[in-house]
């Protein structure tokens, strides 16, 4: 059985537009790699509710776990929550449970719990919260869909909340060989080594040096055994 499989959901007209760069996406696949889970799929949608409402519907009926980031926020573009409870056909509300965790923390630090603040208290009916120590307001998890803020350290930490409550599998190994060779001089072997480790993943990275070609070859796996005895064979097969 293989490991649980995985997507991410980016929403936001800032990424689409390119005013702002997502950095959630790198981080989200070093960790699940390192918890055994598979990411398969990354999209990004505007701030449509129709379109966030349809790629979760997909997402969620695709793979075991979907990782959203953005829109969780206090203004009026801020739809992602809604979004989620309309997929999954459940009422949306302030809820009690986050409403006191942002009393809390307002009271805390003197700032005022005004209506746009509270907005990051609506959270669907059925989900589960998911810790924000960062800035307290809570992401929610509901069925298989995890919903996490897109500034990139609330991310980093919601995903170090949810984590250690997933079931993973086996973490992906991974090894590399730089090859000062073209991409068509290497090909045949590269083929050769793919059908007789089709366990594994190979992946051929070109690159340009001081007007020199070279190629990264990275070669992936859950088995090290397998992953060094590919790398052992390339290196052999192209005398290195």
């Amino acid at each position: 059985m293989g490991n649980p499989t995985a997507a991410m959901l980016v929403i936001g007209d800032e990424i689409l537009s390119g005013r702002t760069r997502d950095a959630n996406m790198h981080h989200l696949a070093q960790e699940l790699t390192k918890h055994g889970i598979d990411l398969k799929e990354v999209r990004i949608v505007s701030d449509d509710a129709p379109a966030i409402v349809a790629a979760v519907r997909a997402l969620s009926a695709g793979y075991t776990h979907v990782f959203t980031s953005g829109g969780i926020g206090p203004t009026h573009d801020d739809i992602t929550a809604d979004c989620i409870a309309e997929a999954f056909g459940q009422s949306i509300d302030i809820r009690a449970d986050a409403r006191a965790l942002l009393e809390a923390h307002y009271a805390r630090t003197g700032l005022e719990l005004n209506a746009a603040r509270l907005r990051m208290a609506r959270i669907p009916e059925k989900a589960t919260l998911i810790e924000n120590p960062v800035s307290v307001a809570p992401g929610f998890t509901v069925g298989n869909v995890h919903v996490m803020a897109g500034v990139p350290s609330v991310f980093q930490a919601m995903v170090a909340s949810v984590l250690p409550g997933l079931t993973g599998g086996a973490p992906l190994l991974s090894q590399s060989l730089r090859i000062m060779r073209g991409e068509g001089d290497i090909a045949e072997t590269l083929g050769q080594l793919a059908r007789d480790f089709a366990d594994l993943s190979i992946g051929c990275y070109p690159f340009q040096k001081d007007g020199a070609y070279g190629a990264n070859v990275v070669v992936r796996g859950s088995d090290g055994a397998r992953v060094d005895a590919a790398i052992t064979r390339l290196a052999a097969e192209l005398g290195l």
